[in-house]
């Protein structure tokens, strides 16, 4: 049965950068080969279920995904724009140091490099510069302008 919008399947991947290197898997032998298990030591790495469709893959994915069936398994490219959008500049917002500094402190937190943020609305940056004056925030995607590779292999569509 060819997959179909709304159809649950199960599914192997393996993630990596167009240049190589795998930032993602459900297969537990490459994450041992690849050092992510040992990078994410919680982490269960098993195959993944969801509904073809539903938002939570990726577009470039889920359209390479349609049409494939069970025990298919295909290698594709994904381009940002099917991905994680590109990198936008508008995404990057820049605070005064001294109040950030204070907000954070009145939280518990320090103002250090790679401070992960989360604002009111559930959007998660990431500190990537501080100066005197400025700290700038980075609200892009972590893989936001990467051209993605991936395997799939179909394990099961109901």
């Amino acid at each position: 049965m060819s997959i179909e919008i709304g159809d649950s399947v199960t599914i192997e991947y393996t993630a990596r950068f167009a240049d190589g290197p795998v930032f993602d898997t459900t297969d537990e032998r490459v994450a041992e080969e690849t050092g992510l298990a040992e990078q994410l030591p919680d982490r269960e790495f098993e195959p993944l279920s969801f509904e073809v469709g539903d938002g939570e893959i990726i577009e470039g994915v889920t359209d390479a995904l349609v049409g494939m069936d069970e025990g298919d398994e295909t290698t594709i490219t994904v381009p940002p724009e099917q991905a994680y959008g590109e990198r936008r500049e508008d995404r990057v917002i820049e605070h005064n140091t001294v109040e950030f500094d204070q907000m954070l402190e009145s939280e518990g937190r320090s103002l250090e490099m790679g401070t992960r943020i989360e604002t009111k609305d559930g959007s998660v940056g990431e500190v990537t510069h501080i100066d005197p004056e400025i700290v700038r925030i980075d609200f892009n995607h972590e893989l936001a302008g990467e051209t993605l590779e991936f395997d799939l292999e179909v394990l099961e569509v109901d």
